[in-house]
């Protein structure tokens, strides 16, 4: 499946569109107080885990988006965001979100 943030994709007309499509996951308190309190884990400002959690949650929001866009028949889901939110206190969320397609 073909995902994308522009709203179309060169060469490859939309034939249906099936509408808005959308992916969360949201990595709990430990990792974002882990992120805080690891000081031994920030090699030159950043944290190796917490990075890891971060795209472990990010490539599970656009993989939920992708499975439900496929499951409405379509080929691609483009126009695609990805937000991050902090929820409460100390969880973080990432959001997905786009249009499913079918392409031409």
């Amino acid at each position: 499946m073909i995902v994308t943030t522009t709203p179309t994709i060169e060469g490859r007309p939309i034939r249906t569109y099936h509408g808005i499509v959308t992916g969360e996951a949201i990595m709990g308190a430990n990792v974002v107080r882990d992120f805080f309190a690891s000081v031994t884990d920030i090699v030159g400002g950043r944290s190796g885990a917490y990075e890891s959690k971060l795209q472990d949650a990010r490539e599970t929001a656009l993989r939920e988006m992708q499975d439900q866009a496929a499951r409405l028949g379509a080929t691609a889901v483009v126009g695609v965001d990805l937000d991050y939110e902090v929820v409460g206190n100390s969880m973080l969320m990432v959001s997905a979100s786009g249009t499913a397609v079918t392409l031409s």
